[in-house]
């Protein structure tokens, strides 16, 4: 364990000036700011030079301008002019609540961890499909816990958006590779090398994503692409788990086509048996009924893209070959 944990905050950042403006202000109400805070900027359209230099009284910021499109790449050398020993990743879109420093600072000093990982949620200002999606996102019913949601550690991977590791863990494991499922390949060779990973579930974010249904589709889309090409990177890793939403879109499938074919709804109950599941999850959550109901379609959304991706990328490798390609280049 480190005698004095140095925090070193790093943030990738490209057009988005309105939520490093968030971010920064959540960071500035923090009731532990004994930080450094690191934005690395790509080749930004909208910069956000302004919003940084307006809050570097209150924080101690780096703005770094780096034309290099790639987050992976931004991250990596937002962490190599990190000055602490300990650094944390979010994405632009997610706003701290203030006790998440001292939080982290607490938990790392009673049961030091070289890497941790947090979870998300949805502030009661966020929009309804903000809510819906981040019901979605963490349900037990749709991910299995392993994002974090059932409070168990075993089978938790640290995720970019509120993740954080010692230098000393980057200087023996590297950093992100330059793939999709980076976050979750990185978290993986962690563990790999033997460090030890720990879920700080009270150290959770609100992670404010700015999607439509469209983009959410796309998103999935990608997790499950992703899953394939992690399995051909790291062997043994691929679950039944990561299995279920491929079958679940088949099913589903299999289901609604049986209803036509033999003109019968009972083929339909399984499907509204979970839509049922997924609304009394939800409204437990959010006490909602309108975002109940909308968190049913963000599920299937998920579901479905997850399981297309999947089935994509099985069947094409098209990003296992990229991904090969990038890590030779490397």
């Amino acid at each position: 364990m480190q005698d004095k944990i140095r925090f070193s905050i790093v943030v990738p950042v490209l057009n988005r000036p309105q939520e490093i403006k968030e971010f920064l202000d959540s960071l500035a109400q923090q009731t532990d700011r004994d930080f450094e805070v690191i934005i690395m900027e790509g080749d930004s359209i909208q910069p956000c030079d302004e919003i940084c230099k307006e809050y570097s009284k209150a924080l101690n910021i780096k703005h770094i301008k780096n034309q290099i499109l790639s987050r992976s790449i931004r991250r990596n050398s937002g962490i190599e002019a990190a000055s602490g020993n300990y650094v944390i990743l979010f994405d632009s879109d997610c706003i701290l609540p203030p006790q998440y420093i001292r939080t982290v600072r607490k938990q790392l000093s009673e049961n030091y961890a070289d890497c941790f990982g947090g979870t998300d949620n949805a502030d009661k200002s966020f929009s309804r499909l903000q809510k819906a999606v981040n019901c979605s996102m963490t349900s037990f019913f749709t991910t299995g816990g392993i994002r974090g949601s059932t409070g168990k550690s075993k089978n938790f991977l640290p995720r970019a958006f509120n993740m954080g590791f010692s230098k000393e863990v980057y200087k023996k494991v590297g950093g992100y590779n330059d793939i999709i499922g980076e976050d979750v390949d990185l978290s993986m060779r962690i563990k790999e090398a033997g460090y030890s990973v720990q879920l700080i579930k009270e150290a959770f974010v609100y992670h404010k994503r700015r999607l439509t249904l469209k983009k959410f589709y796309r998103q999935t889309y990608t997790f499950g692409r992703a899953r394939i090409v992690l399995g051909r990177l790291h062997k043994g890793s691929l679950k039944i788990l990561h299995l279920l939403p491929t079958f679940f879109t088949l099913g589903n499938i299999f289901l609604v086509v049986a209803s036509i074919v033999f003109c019968s709804a009972w083929f339909l109950l399984p499907i509204a048996a979970y839509a049922i599941t997924i609304f009394a999850d939800s409204m437990i959550k959010t006490k909602k009924i309108s975002v109940s109901l909308l968190a049913i379609l963000t599920a299937y959304i998920q579901l479905f893209g997850y399981g297309a991706g999947f089935l994509d990328e099985w069947a094409t490798h098209r990003a296992s070959k990229k991904s090969a390609e990038k890590m030779y280049r490397q």
